[in-house]
């Protein structure tokens, strides 16, 4: 039986796949028809599209990877998404998933695994004094509140990943940093059930002599250097692991 989900008219399926390939997203209209299109800041009275479920993507002749569940019962209860690659030439026919998040005509289900899938993007930076000793901060607020961290965070739209983690190192802990030459650890991972994707760009700086530590206590309770060892051991974050171990094994 269909799950009556969100204002509106359309009876959405219980269980549907997110099929995406290179920007493009397959929607079919409330009776399993498609691929539809999208139209970018469409004002609709009620949502007329969504994704497919899994038998009208066979009935379509599309095979595709093995599919990976999406949890969005924190807020569509009754409804699963799919999310798996489809085995088809570059879709041209279907819409652009940059035009279908801001479609009313788009069901919110469809809207939210689109925004869902687009990674959240971090850059952090390894610090090192001239003992070869690493900079850490207690985290005061966000995802680790009293754990240690590298400094970093959130990219800015337009900043790029070298110049964002020079931003956070002055914002945190009031230093103004070079990077060095070396190339950034790259990690990426999906952390909860929600599917959310992080990408982080970790790089390394020698911090500038004379320079004292300034923590900007709304986001930093306190800042130390610890060996890189020990910093290695206290981190929390996977991706601040990763880049420690990275360093650890130049």
């Amino acid at each position: 039986m269909p799950v009556r989900v969100h204002r509106g008219i359309m009876d959405h399926p219980p269980i549907v796949v997110h099929l995406e390939h290179d920007g493009k997203v397959l929607l079919v209209d409330a009776q399993g028809n498609g691929p539809m299109a999208a139209e970018r800041g469409r004002m609709a009275p009620a949502p007329s599209l969504r994704l497919p479920t899994p038998q009208e993507i066979e009935a379509m002749g599309i095979t595709h990877s093995e599919p990976r569940q999406v949890d969005h019962g924190d807020i569509t209860s009754g409804v699963t998404v799919l999310k798996a690659y489809p085995h088809v030439p570059w879709p041209a026919s279907w819409p652009w998933k940059d035009d279908l998040i801001s479609d009313n005509a788009v069901h919110p289900v469809a809207r939210e695994s689109v925004y869902r899938s687009l990674h959240r993007v971090v850059s952090k930076v390894i610090v090192v004094n001239a003992a070869g000793d690493v900079l850490m901060g207690r985290v005061a607020r966000g995802h680790f509140v009293g754990h240690w961290t590298l400094p970093g965070g959130y990219l800015d739209h337009d900043e790029h990943p070298s110049d964002g983690c020079v931003r956070e190192a002055f914002e945190e802990f009031g230093l103004r940093i070079s990077l060095n030459a070396s190339a950034p650890v790259v990690t990426q991972r999906i952390f909860d059930r929600r599917g959310l994707s992080f990408l982080s760009f970790t790089y390394t700086s020698n911090v500038t002599e004379g320079q004292d530590i300034r923590v900007e206590t709304s986001e930093i309770a306190e800042g130390a250097w610890i060996p890189a060892v020990e910093a290695y051991e206290a981190a929390v974050s996977y991706f601040d692991q990763a880049a420690l171990k990275a360093h650890l094994e130049r």
